[in-house]
């Protein structure tokens, strides 16, 4: 499809695109805008953006909007595409743009246009009638969104700030084909189903109350899932050359000054005072990992040095945006700090590259990588992020992986490589980073003997593969639908007795079961053998044993899948145990 520029110039870019996709939705808010305006044209327009999935436009409204009024609007949306509207571009200088605005009521464009330059020109896009001050990029139609729907409505301050007006928010979503758009919806509603804080709680995993907003609370089958990750990274890390290390959660606020923390983070983190010093709870481990390094002398011999550490960090995050464990203040963070030498980074980062993709793939994962370069609000030279974003594009482009590039949102200290997951519903999730950086050792005074004898900067990566524990476990439970693999499953064998006679045989079931390594439980409940099947389905369990008295008298089991083929019939327990650790490994 054709992209307009702010210049005037058209471009292609496909809706998969990123571009593309940014110009489409800054389209449809328009588009919504104008279809506002149209049906309540007393309305002031504030601020529209495009987000991760569609958009948002705020505005203010002279009457109490809700819900019920989107079915007006959305049809107007509908008018406005079908009459084909092509998009053009125009400048004005400032002093016009203001007195365009305040002819036409826009207090809010007014008051955006008057914190700009009066040297700037102010471009408009333009689409029928309707025009709007706008950076862009836009389509070239309107014509082109096939299916348009407005999904909710949410009070939102003017630019964020509590202490300005509440304005009115409308969330969107549009489509070039209308057959997205029903995927799309068929996608929402699958993740109502796949809801983690719901099947959460449901299968036991976790909980959030209220006395911890924003703290998660694990139960007993939760801690079985969360250990069993945690098992199987130390056991990769392990593998990989990774010194696994601890850092305290609390230290003194000096040290975040140093790193650098204390000016680009300090909203976001929890302090307190020890012995009339201030001291930060920690929201990451990095300028932990910097004090192990520098506790004895390193040669180049040494290099690289790879430090873990699964860090339990804290965050203030506002409570308008926690949820669930994809959103929390505390979580254990899967950190690493690798320490190495110029001629060592583009091989450091390759391993740490192949490193998620293992890790991703045993979970069924498909991934794609974004390349993020320095962001206007960062430390360093030039000639440093040059040459840490060259060696990040040099080691994806040597292993022939594909990147996209995201211009300005690298770390305050580095560039970054970020991996975005695919779950079985189609959504996307950020969650493995490399970051390089060449500040904080220039910052912290870390150094090593380089062959020559003479002291050197060893340089940085900071990096994740889970991101945090809590959120990966929030991700899978939705991939999954609760479902886990075998080997991920609390109880991987639930024991069902015909009735309670059969008991002690089964109890000798599960003795069996415990020594092959297997987690197996019993259900004794008084209950009917079809309602107890049930329950186990119902919480996912991948094999359920049925024993009555031919199996008692055969010394065997009936054994019940989950899914697929249900009944697989009467077996030995030698016989299961096979079936479980085969899907187990």
């Amino acid at each position: 499809m054709k992209i307009l520029q702010k210049n005037g110039e058209m471009t292609e870019a496909g809706f998969e695109e990123p571009r593309g996709k940014e110009a489409f939705w800054h389209t449809s808010a328009h588009v919504l805008a104008q279809a506002v305006k149209n049906v309540y044209p007393h309305t002031k327009c504030a601020d529209g953006q495009v987000i991760e999935n569609g958009f948002y436009y705020e505005f203010e409204f002279d009457f109490s909007f809700s819900e019920e009024h989107l079915r007006v609007v959305e049809e107007e949306m509908k008018k406005i595409v079908k009459a084909s509207f092509s998009l053009q571009v125009y400048e004005v200088d400032k002093g016009q743009a203001q007195k365009d605005m305040k002819t036409n009521g826009e207090d809010y464009k007014l008051e955006v246009i008057q914190s700009l330059p009066d040297s700037e020109k102010i471009t408009f896009y333009k689409q029928g009638e309707y025009a709007e001050f706008c950076d862009g990029p836009h389509i070239s139609n309107t014509s082109q969104i096939k299916a348009c729907k407005l999904m909710s409505v949410a009070g939102a301050y003017w630019k964020g700030d509590e202490h300005n007006k509440m304005l009115t928010r409308i969330y969107g979503i549009s489509f070039p084909k209308a057959s997205q758009l029903e995927e799309y919806l068929h996608m929402l509603e699958e993740a109502k189903l796949r809801d983690h804080r719901k099947l959460g709680r449901q299968l036991g995993i976790f909980v959030m109350l209220e006395e911890g907003a924003g703290f998660p609370f694990f139960l007993p089958k939760g801690m079985i899932l969360k250990n069993l990750l945690l098992d199987y990274w130390r056991d990769l890390h392990r593998k990989e050359g990774y010194q696994e290390i601890s850092t305290p959660i609390m230290l003194d606020k000096s040290l975040w000054e140093i790193s650098g923390h204390w000016d680009y983070y300090r909203e976001n983190m929890y302090a307190t005072m020890v012995d009339n010093k201030e001291y930060a709870i920690k929201p990451m481990s990095c300028p932990g990992g910097m004090l192990v390094y520098k506790q004895e002398p390193r040669s180049y011999r040494d290099l690289p040095i790879r430090f873990s550490e699964l860090g339990l960090i804290h965050r203030n995050e506002k409570s308008g945006q926690l949820h669930g464990l994809m959103r929390v203040r505390e979580c254990t963070q899967d950190d690493a700090h690798i320490f190495m030498t110029q001629e060592q980074m583009i091989e450091e980062i390759q391993r740490v590259v192949k490193l998620v993709h293992i890790v991703y793939t045993k979970f069924g994962f498909e991934y794609h990588v974004e390349l993020s370069t320095r962001p206007d609000n960062s430390i360093g030279s030039d000639k440093d992020w040059e040459f840490a974003t060259q060696a990040l594009r040099s080691a994806m482009d040597a292993m022939n992986i594909p990147y996209s590039l995201k211009e300005g949102e690298g770390a305050f200290y580095g560039p970054k490589l970020d991996f975005h997951l695919r779950d079985s519903i189609g959504r996307t999730w950020q969650c493995g980073t490399i970051q390089l950086d060449f500040q904080l050792p220039q910052r912290f005074g870390a150094e090593y003997i380089g062959s020559d004898g003479k002291k050197y900067r060893p340089i940085m990566i900071h990096r994740a593969i889970f991101g945090s524990i809590e959120r990966f476990m929030g991700i899978l439970i939705e991939h999954y639908a609760g479902k886990f693999p075998v080997w991920l499953s609390p109880v991987q064998v639930k024991l069902l007795p015909v009735s309670e006679k059969y008991l002690p045989y089964v109890e000798k079931l599960l003795e069996i079961l415990k020594v092959a390594g297997i987690r197996a439980e019993i259900d004794t409940r008084d209950e009917k053998l079809g309602y107890k099947i049930r329950e186990a389905q119902m919480d996912r369990v991948p094999y359920m044993i049925i024993a009555g008295e031919k199996e008692q008298a055969n010394q065997t089991v009936s054994i019940r899948r989950r899914d697929g083929e249900q009944d697989m019939g009467e077996r030995k327990i030698e016989e299961l145990i096979e079936y479980v650790l085969a899907d187990t490994f």
